[in-house]
């Protein structure tokens, strides 16, 4: 499993692109205050192209994007530093 993770600073809202033993989700989107679940995946959706300096990070499974957006939820958290979008993602 792998996911790569976006957050569009504009709508607060949080986007997931995944894979799952080398077969494509697709991708989803929450609100950063909102937790990702397998379902919200649409094989069809890709992250947008305007998301290409909101990188956020890969992760290993939901839980950890889920603990991370958790986590920033606190006071004194913050989500993950946006940066570019590594080439071999795009």
């Amino acid at each position: 499993m792998g996911f790569a993770l976006w957050i569009d600073g504009d709508d607060r809202l949080a986007w997931l692109s995944g894979t799952h033993e080398y077969r494509p989700w697709g991708a989803a989107v929450v609100a950063v205050t909102d937790q990702f679940r397998p379902r919200d995946f649409n094989p069809a959706r890709r992250a947008p192209a305007h998301l290409r300096n909101s990188f956020a990070g890969f992760f290993g499974s939901l839980e950890e994007v889920n603990e991370c957006l958790r986590r920033a939820r606190g006071e004194s958290a913050r989500l993950p530093r946006p940066g570019p979008t590594p080439s071999h993602v795009r």
